[in-house]
C-alpha cells in the first residue's frame, strides 16, 4: 500500500506559479512512476505530468515548457511547479503512482487561475 497526500494548491492570478507537493508513505520503494494529473468539472482525468524511477519525465503539450516535475528520494516527495499559468489550467490536481501494476491516488487539491 501506498498513501500519497498533496499539498500547494490554490487561488493564483493569470501568469503566476505555484508548485505541488506529493509526500509519499508506505511501501515507497517499489513506485516505479509518480506524477500529476487533473479534473476539471465535467471533463475527464488528464495527464499533467510523469516522472519514472530513472528520472524519465514526460508532459502534455498543453503544459510542456511551464510546468516541471522533480522529486526528492531523501523526502519520498515529488513536486510539480507550475509556471505561466493559465486560466484553463484550473482543475483538481490529484498526485499519481504506480506500483507494478497498481496505482495510487491522492485526494486532490485544487488549483484555481482568476484575476
Amino acid at each position: 500500500q501506498v498513501q500519497l497526500v498533496e499539498s500547494g494548491g490554490g487561488l493564483v492570478q493569470p501568469g503566476g506559479s505555484l508548485r505541488l507537493s506529493c509526500a509519499a508513505s508506505g511501501k515507497v520503494s517499489g513506485i516505479t512512476t509518480m506524477g500529476w494529473y487533473r479534473q476539471a468539472p465535467g471533463k475527464e482525468r488528464e495527464l499533467v505530468a510523469t516522472i519514472t524511477s530513472g528520472d524519465r519525465t514526460n508532459y502534455p503539450d498543453s503544459v510542456k515548457g511551464r510546468f516541471t516535475i522533480s522529486r526528492d528520494n531523501n523526502k519520498n516527495t515529488w513536486y510539480l511547479q507550475m509556471n505561466s499559468l493559465k486560466p484553463e489550467d484550473t482543475s483538481v490536481y490529484y498526485c499519481y503512482a504506480r506500483l507494478a501494476f497498481l496505482r495510487y491516488w491522492g485526494q486532490g487539491t485544487q488549483v484555481t487561475i482568476s484575476s
